[in-house]
C-alpha cells in the first residue's frame, strides 16, 4: 500500500494526490462512481504530461504509458474520462477506447459497445480505428 510505503495516512495520501492533480502534475483515473464511492483511491495514476515521463524515465520510458498519458491528457480537457476494466478509457460514459500501436487488433473490443481503437503510427483511420495524432487536436 502506497500510504504505508511513504509513511502517511490514507487520507493524507488521497489529499496529496488531489493537490497534485489540481496542480496538473498528475492525472487520476477513477471508476465511474457517485456519492461516497468517489472518495476512494484512483484506479490508475498517470503523470500530468508525457514530457514528465521522458524527463524521469529517459530512454526506458514505456511507450504504452506515454500513449495512455497523452490520450488522457488531451481528452480530459473537454470530456469526462473514466476507468473501465475491459478497455483503457471510457469517455462521457459512452465511448470506449483502447490505446495502442498500429499493430493493435480488434480482439480487446469484442463485446464492447461504441468501441474504438486509438492507434499510433497510422496516418488515416478506417471503421473504428482512429489515428492517435488526431486526439492532439482536441485540446
Amino acid at each position: 500500500m502506497l500510504s504505508k510505503e511513504i509513511e502517511v495516512s490514507r487520507i493524507s495520501l488521497l489529499n496529496y494526490l488531489s493537490y497534485l492533480q489540481k496542480a496538473q502534475a498528475l492525472l487520476l483515473l477513477d471508476k465511474e462512481a457517485s456519492g461516497i464511492k468517489q472518495l476512494t483511491k484512483p484506479e490508475k495514476i498517470y503523470l500530468g504530461n508525457t514530457n514528465y515521463a521522458y524527463a524521469l524515465g529517459g530512454e526506458k520510458t514505456d511507450i504504452g504509458n506515454v500513449r495512455e498519458t497523452f490520450f488522457f491528457n488531451q481528452t480530459a480537457v473537454k470530456h469526462k474520462v473514466t476507468y473501465s476494466s475491459q478497455i483503457d478509457f471510457t469517455l462521457n460514459e459512452t465511448y470506449n477506447f483502447e490505446i495502442g500501436g498500429k499493430n493493435k487488433i480488434q480482439k480487446q473490443l469484442a463485446g464492447v459497445e461504441n468501441g474504438y481503437l486509438a492507434l499510433d503510427n497510422i496516418e488515416i483511420g478506417f471503421n473504428n480505428e482512429i489515428p492517435f495524432w488526431l486526439f492532439g487536436l482536441m485540446y
